[in-house]
């Protein structure tokens, strides 16, 4: 789950990290206020869940409290387009209004889950403030980077070692330190799966101060957070997923065009693998369960057929505790008020697979049965053609 700037600076603030002076505002007077009250001069910030927020105009720097009202009529209200939204963009109902500061030096800071260290990984740079992921393809001597223990946790010579590599002043090592060690304690306490500063910056008067905050957390760790949970902003989120949560359905859309409904992760991996074979791409990967009814497969598919993008779907099923005949059940039910179907192409083995095929079969569905992935692949190929 992602929060949007002002939340995570508030987490940092109230964990020893240092932040700019301002506040969130609503409706263009606050923003006036806020900017009056921190002398005018200051940043106004669309608050969206998501990056490159500068270059698409949703930030501003802003020199009195009339310009404030102006920047967040603005913004307020608007869908803001960047490179990590859609083109449709995301709604902007708040700005963050902030102090602006005199900066000497920006770093970047982070720390996220690496899959292939099996831990925290923190990483730092002197290249605060950019791209990090064009800093690490084109400079990647740039960054530094340090695996913490999850056991032994972080010590603090590794984040001198951060601090010294990233050629901070003698003087700021002390606090550098600290505040590594703060955003550390941020990710273990909270469950984050990223802790992201960037850019940290040193201010004219050397001191330390988080100019942009970015913190996400693991959706499978949130029932020990009822206050991050309260944090949620369903209106940045898509509302396929929020629809999928609320069913309690694992869903996560994607930019492809062949929807996928299977009955296990691993299964849905090796699906989504099949429609790359086929030269396409999934629009969203879908774990029904192994234990769901025929309600439960039928809110599924309904979530596949309310894509707009879809054009062929595949699924995938192993029966077992959930029998392919009640999956068929399921799908046929999901596809009785449907018009306009995409192709279907189904492969079933397992508990009752004989059933559900004759269920599927006699449906009148457009639907194409398949014994294995190979010939899963060529029949999404063909409904390519087709359709």
């Amino acid at each position: 789950m992602k929060v949007h700037e002002y939340q995570a600076k508030a987490i940092l603030l109230e964990n020893g990290i240092p932040i700019p002076q301002g506040g969130v505002a609503n409706n263009p007077e606050e923003a006036a206020r806020i900017a009056t009250e921190i002398g005018n001069t200051s940043v106004i910030k669309a608050q969206i869940h998501a990056g490159g927020r500068g270059l698409a105009g949703g930030v501003k720097v802003v020199d009195s409290s009339e310009d404030a009202i102006h920047e967040a009529t603005r913004l307020i209200g608007s869908n803001l387009v960047t490179h990590q939204t859609g083109p449709e963009g995301v709604p902007v109902n708040s700005v963050l209004v902030e102090a602006t500061a005199s900066i000497s030096q920006e770093y970047y800071l982070a720390i996220l889950v690496d899959s292939n260290a099996k831990g925290p990984v923190i990483m730092a740079s002197e290249a605060g403030g950019m791209d990090i992921e064009e800093v690490a393809a084109n400079s990647p001597e740039k960054i530094l980077r340090v695996t913490v223990d999850p056991i032994v946790g972080l010590q603090p010579y590794q984040c001198r070692y951060l601090a010294y590599g990233i050629n901070l002043p003698p003087e700021l090592i002390r606090p550098a330190t600290a505040l590594i060690t703060n955003l550390y304690n941020i990710f273990e306490s909270k469950d984050c799966s990223l802790a992201e500063i960037n850019p940290l910056a040193i201010t004219t008067d050397g001191s330390l101060i988080a100019l942009d905050a970015k913190l996400t957390f693991d959706d499978d760790a949130l029932s020990r957070h009822p206050d991050i949970q309260a944090l949620r902003d369903i209106e940045q989120e898509d509302p396929l997923e929020v629809e999928a949560i609320n069913a309690g359905i694992a869903y996560i859309k994607l930019d492809g065009d062949v929807g996928c409904m299977v009955n296990g992760a691993g299964l849905a991996m090796a699906t989504m693998d099949s429609i790359h074979l086929a030269d396409a791409m999934p629009a969203n990967f879908l774990d029904v369960g192994g234990g769901a009814n025929e309600e439960q497969v039928a809110k599924a598919f309904r979530l596949i057929l309310s894509d707009p993008s879809v054009k062929r779907i595949l699924v995938n099923v192993f029966g077992g505790i959930l029998r392919c005949d009640v999956a068929a059940t399921g799908i046929v039910q999901a596809c009785k008020d449907a018009t306009n179907l995409a192709p279907i192409v189904v492969r079933m083995l397992g508990t009752n697979m004989e059933d559900g095929k004759e269920i599927l079969a006699k449906s009148g569905l457009n639907i194409t049965l398949v014994n294995d992935l190979s010939e899963a692949a060529q029949a999404i190929k063909e409904a390519s053609q087709s359709s």
